[in-house]
């Protein structure tokens, strides 16, 4: 199999790593690929650079669906017959939805809107990005304006930390203090120490003291609040963590020759394999090519001469120089890359593997994305 055949039998693609490996171009790249291979392809993306955005005929990526016009292909020389689609994770919109989508009356939608506590947890609460990567991937999976929809995961420092993200989540919401909480509040419309037991009482006095009561109070009233929608977000977290695991979703873990990005790339992926779920390709970012040869002296200096340019004296030497550099950069990728290699030889099935060069320049124009893709069609595992 190739990635054509992957995106052409897969609904959901999400390209999974650690951060700073180019997860973001990876999914852009694949979106492009789908969209030239006739697929109405939606690329859901968490934080992506504002110059790929402007290559893309935008001046920066939004939380609405933002669809790339057929002119912008078209002075790129890209042949697309389908469709590109991009849109901007926003946490707390998402997170919005969830209680439009549960709350069981405007009064109670808006006053958990209005919470502050609801406002810490909708943007800031760890874990909450992961698990609303998910949700809105959920929710768009069966949009049929899309025929492939490919994730660009949360950078976090365990790239499969959004798996677990909605057992996290409702086991938050569901614990042993969230009912302290409300239990405390629900019976006066305020926080009554009275009603909980002496050793949480004595505490949360405590905590009182440097937070205010206030604070507390907003705490319980938004935990009780959130418990009116408990058993309707719970189901539907459920079904989100039963959707990452679908036979019509693939992973694409994707990498660089950093030896600490090689062990989390193969950590992730014997997780998934413990999961009960496939690695289906690996995406090998930014590795340096041994040059075919190194010109003699002379022949740069030809070259130099030949361009036009008014160089320094000392440019012959840089050249060689960086030359060597690159020799040596490209020995120690391979001799990183091995273990890789080793493992990968050794799965069954075989996923698929591509190998992306050290562009010399940045991957963040619709020209540049488009070698990416050319890349991707011709990998194999």
């Amino acid at each position: 199999m190739k990635f054509p055949e992957l995106i052409d039998s897969r609904r959901v693609i999400l390209c999974v790593g650690s951060g700073g490996v180019g997860k973001t171009t990876t999914a852009a790249a694949l979106g492009l690929l789908a969209a030239k291979r006739g697929r109405r392809a939606l690329c859901l993306t968490i934080d992506p650079a504002r110059r790929l955005a402007q290559s893309l005929g935008m001046e920066e990526f939004r939380a609405d669906a933002q669809e790339v016009s057929q002119e912008r292909f078209t002075r790129a020389g890209i042949e697309a017959s389908g469709s590109l689609t991009v849109m901007m994770l926003n946490t707390k919109r998402t997170f919005d939805e969830i209680v439009e989508r549960y709350a069981s009356s405007p009064e109670v939608r808006d006053r958990i809107l209005q919470n502050q506590m609801y406002h810490y947890v909708s943007t800031a609460l760890a874990g909450t990005q992961e698990y609303m990567a998910m949700e809105k991937l959920y929710s768009v999976k069966n949009d049929p304006s899309f025929d492939t929809i490919i994730l660009d995961t949360p950078p976090t420092s365990n790239a499969l930390d959004f798996l677990d993200a909605p057992e996290r989540l409702i086991d938050a919401l569901d614990s042993s203090a969230t009912r302290w909480f409300v239990r405390a509040f629900q019976s006066t419309g305020r926080l009554s120490f009275d009603l909980l037991a002496r050793s949480a009482s004595i505490a949360l006095r405590g905590v009182g003291k440097f937070t205010g009561t206030g604070f507390l109070e907003q705490v319980a009233e938004f935990l009780t609040e959130i418990n009116d929608l408990f058993g309707g977000f719970t189901q539907r977290a459920r079904e989100v963590q039963s959707a990452l695991r679908a036979p019509d979703v693939a992973y694409v873990l994707v990498t660089s020759p950093s030896p600490m990005a090689i062990r989390e790339v193969l950590f992730f992926s014997e997780r998934l394999t413990q999961l009960g779920m496939s690695s289906d390709a690996f995406v090998v970012n930014r590795i340096h090519q041994h040059p075919a040869s190194s010109p003699p002296e002379d022949a740069i200096r030809d070259a130099v001469a030949q361009s036009g340019l008014k160089l320094d004296d000392d440019v012959v030497p840089r050249l060689q120089s960086a030359m060597k550099d690159e020799v040596t950069q490209a020995a120690m990728d391979a001799s990183h890359l091995r273990i890789l290699d080793e493992t990968l030889v050794l799965a069954d099935p075989t996923p698929l593997r591509a190998n992306v060069p050290a562009y010399p320049y940045d991957v963040h124009d619709l020209e540049s994305l488009h070698d990416v893709a050319k890349l991707l069609a011709i990998a194999s595992a």
